[in-house]
């Protein structure tokens, strides 16, 4: 069954720890949603120089100075997530419907009597939702597909270079021992039977789907390939909040956040060849569980009372990660021996139970630019822009070192991320009001590198490769996300009332089952992306006290 090597390029060794995070690791943390109160929600999120809302304390606290009461509020939504993708002119759906529990939170105001200086204090203090990772997808090919996720394994494994008798683990040697230089992917791959070593060299590997006939080798056609991936999870924050009201005209405010995330990642990808009995899968679990703290400034000025002012500045977010994960690989082959007898191989291996890996992140930081016109007693309009510098985000391993590689590749991936939010508010009667808005992120991944992978090769005819890490192939490109929203406002009371909200979101990504890679021994690997679109309709209702 071993094919001859006929020419291997010189590779360079995949070195650091096996399952260490990669750059869309470090992207997918640093995302949040469009989520807040429905009167947030209703007006975009535009909120950066109007304040006077609890979701405004995660952009710009100093719109906590505005409130001129106590106040204590909660939100409750209704979500329906969609997916569908396009791979190879397939095309799949997925829907997923729950309920929500958005934010509570409880403002303090404490007057001075003072008519100049510092004429009133708030403080807060809030949860805050801040993402949801929940969500089904699946994508399958037909027969289009050129290259095997085999292909993509034997190539990593030929890379690596370590030899079958240190893959197998049949001697004293542990291929997922703490300590060795061997990829998990690899190893993986291999004891479950997906790749296999070459008659002239043992640390160089081919698909093992496929056989020889009287012109030699030929590798079985892909009649089939299929992926499902499954996540869930979120990231919550709890912010302690402070803002000081100067002579009416200038508020600042601080906050101190402390964030937690959750996330839970399951994927199942299955190969089917030409044939009776040939295929295999690959499965994959993966939980990260993280704790950060971040800190938040910010200042809204008000030179006229029909205008208002705001920036705001958000640090990066300080987490210290850790992963637990598991992958399974089993297939089935069937072939001829010597002799041109038919037989039937199966092999199936899993990663150790309880595998995990501590490290630390830092997302990147943010700078907000608002502004906000007052239209008399019945209208306001609003707008923001939000600069998100991706290239900051970092990598550390378990004990605070940075992972090199990883930094390096997060700087040559990403650039600015920019985001704009708009919104408007109409009071039709003192106790009633409309609102609508919208809100646009643009994708920060650089386009040289998305039309690269898209494409096989960059500009200069450089095969482009996303770095994956552990035994988790898959991976998605960023490609901007909208919403749009409504809302309605009512106060039953002076002290209570109630929002409603409608926010329609669509985030748009390519889909890879692996990457691109370099040196096979049939040439190198390219991957076809499926186009991946996420809807979100999201209901979302607030009830609010003011005292």
């Amino acid at each position: 069954m071993r094919k001859t090597c006929i020419a291997i390029a010189a590779l360079a060794l995949c070195g650091g720890v096996a399952f260490s995070q990669g750059p869309m690791d470090a992207f997918k943390y640093s995302q949040n949603d469009l989520i807040g109160t429905a009167r947030y929600l209703g007006m975009g999120g535009a909120f950066g120089a109007l304040g006077g809302d609890i979701s405004a304390m995660k952009t710009n606290p100093a719109g906590l100075a505005v409130y001129r009461s106590s106040e204590v509020v909660t939100t409750l939504s209704l979500s329906t997530i969609s997916t569908e993708t396009n791979w190879f002119s397939n095309k799949e759906s997925n829907n997923r419907t729950r309920v929500n529990f958005d934010n509570i939170a409880y403002v303090g105001y404490f007057p001075t009597s003072n008519d100049a200086g510092i004429v009133g204090w708030n403080v807060g203090f809030a949860y805050n939702r801040l993402k949801n990772f929940r969500r089904n997808y699946s994508m399958s090919a037909g027969a289009a597909m050129s290259s095997s996720l085999g292909d993509y394994i034997a190539s990593r494994a030929t890379r690596v270079g370590k030899p079958y008798y240190d893959m197998d683990g049949s001697g004293s040697y542990d291929p997922y021992g703490n300590g060795t230089d061997n990829d998990w992917l690899s190893v993986l791959g291999f004891n479950g039977g997906l790749i296999e070593p070459t008659e002239d060299k043992d640390n160089a590997y081919y698909r093992a789907f496929g056989d020889t006939d009287n012109a030699g080798w030929f590798n079985y056609a892909i009649d089939d390939a299929r992926l499902e991936v499954s996540e869930s999870g979120a990231i919550d924050q709890y912010d302690i909040s402070f803002g000081m009201n100067i002579s009416d005209v200038l508020l600042l405010g601080a906050t101190l956040a402390i964030t937690d995330l959750t996330y839970d990642f399951n994927s199942r990808y299955d190969e089917f060849f030409e044939f009776n009995d040939n295929d295999f899968y690959l499965d994959n679990a993966l939980s990260t569980d993280g704790t950060g703290y971040a800190f938040n400034i910010g200042a809204i000025v008000r030179p006229v009372d029909y205008l208002r002012l705001g920036v705001a500045y958000n640090s990066p977010t300080w987490y210290k990660m850790t992963d637990y994960f598991y992958g399974e690989s089993a297939s089935s082959l069937t072939y001829l021996n010597n002799n041109g007898q038919e037989v039937h191989q199966t092999k199936k291996d899993n990663t150790p139970n309880g595998g995990y890996y501590e490290y630390e992140y830092r997302s990147p930081d943010k700078w907000l630019f608002s502004a906000a016109a007052i239209i008399g007693q019945s209208a306001l309009v609003s707008v923001d822009y939000e600069l998100v510098n991706y290239k900051n985000m970092r990598m550390y391993d378990g004990a605070g070192y940075a992972n090199i590689d990883t930094n390096n590749d997060i700087k040559t991936t990403f650039g600015m991320g920019n985001t704009l939010r708009v919104g408007a508010e109409v009071k039709v009667t003192p106790q009633f009001a409309v609102r609508a808005g919208a809100a646009w992120a643009s994708s920060s991944v650089k386009s040289d590198l998305k039309d690269g992978v898209r494409n096989g090769y960059d500009k200069n005819k450089n095969l482009v490769e996303v770095v994956t890490v552990g035994t988790i192939p898959h991976f998605t490109l960023d490609k901007g996300t909208s919403n749009y929203t409504i809302g309605l406002g009512y106060r039953f009371t002076p002290n209570f009332y109630s929002d409603l909200a409608c926010v329609l979101t669509t985030y748009k990504e390519d889909a890879y089952a692996f990457s691109n890679i370099a040196g096979g021994i049939d040439g190198d690997v390219l991957s076809q992306a499926a186009s991946l679109k996420t809807k979100n309709t999201r209901v979302a209702l607030t009830l609010g006290y003011k005292f």
